[in-house]
């Protein structure tokens, strides 16, 4: 990976240097562990939301995501229902595919 030397003489993966979010990103998050769960389930959260799309995407929407789902609080989004999936729908601040929202219908049993 190649390492290059920020505008502030810090070391950086190049890719951490292209924008302001990345540099945040790069020295805060990137590569850290994480102890807390409700920042685990955010990061599994947000690596979802990211599919097909930049990691940038996801990173400058991160605030209205956290607004959407209850601060990704695991207990809360767990009683989401389907009055929480209409209005995640309608949220433009976050992004939003209405197939992904598609449930599957329950299986008698």
């Amino acid at each position: 990976m190649e390492l290059v030397t920020g505008d502030d003489g810090q070391p950086r993966c190049g890719w951490g240097t292209s924008t302001p979010d990345y540099v945040a990103y790069h020295d805060t998050e990137w590569g850290f562990g994480v102890t807390s769960d409700v920042r685990l389930f955010e990061k599994i959260c947000l690596e979802g939301f990211q599919s097909g799309l930049s990691w940038l995407t996801i990173l400058r929407k991160r605030e209205g995501f956290r607004a959407a789902f209850a601060g990704f609080e695991p207990e809360a989004v767990a009683r989401f229902g389907e009055r929480d999936v209409a209005r995640l729908l309608a949220d433009p601040g976050i992004v939003r595919h209405r197939a992904r929202s598609r449930r599957p219908s329950p299986t008698p049993g």
